[in-house]
């Protein structure tokens, strides 16, 4: 197969698996822990009601994803794979940037997800994946 088309099939793919993967976590997280009585998505006066434990729900499902999404990346890439993962995680992030704008959340829990869930995990699974 052509290299390039190699690798933009390894980054779709990766974007793929994230936002399977994100949307996927992010129900079963929000099963297991429930949000607060009380609670209305669509009114943000009320959350103020969530704690830190109802934010681990989205960071998992941004961290979790972009991880094996940059994993898939860098195990399909036929070059660059380390890049390839990151480019991953940086179209993954630009979602998170567009989450953290339309979804109330406190500033340290959007500081801390988009510094930490997206780009280091996604350098994460590359350089695991590019190991093998």
């Amino acid at each position: 197969m052509n290299p390039i088309l190699r690798n933009i099939l390894a980054v779709l793919t990766g974007i793929v698996a994230c936002l399977f993967l994100n949307g996927l976590l992010l129900g079963l997280m929000m099963k297991l822990i429930a949000t607060p009585e009380g609670f209305n998505p669509e009114l943000p006066s009320t959350y103020s009601l969530l704690t830190a434990k109802h934010y681990l729900s989205p960071f998992v499902a941004h961290a979790v994803p972009s991880l094996i999404g940059g994993a898939i990346a860098a195990l399909l890439a036929a070059s660059r794979k380390l890049s390839f993962a990151l480019v991953v995680g940086v179209l993954h992030l630009l979602g998170g940037i567009a989450a953290a704008i339309m979804i109330p959340a406190p500033a340290w829990f959007i500081v801390l997800d988009l510094i930490v869930a997206y780009l280091p995990m996604a350098w994460i699974g590359g350089r695991l994946a590019a190991r093998r």
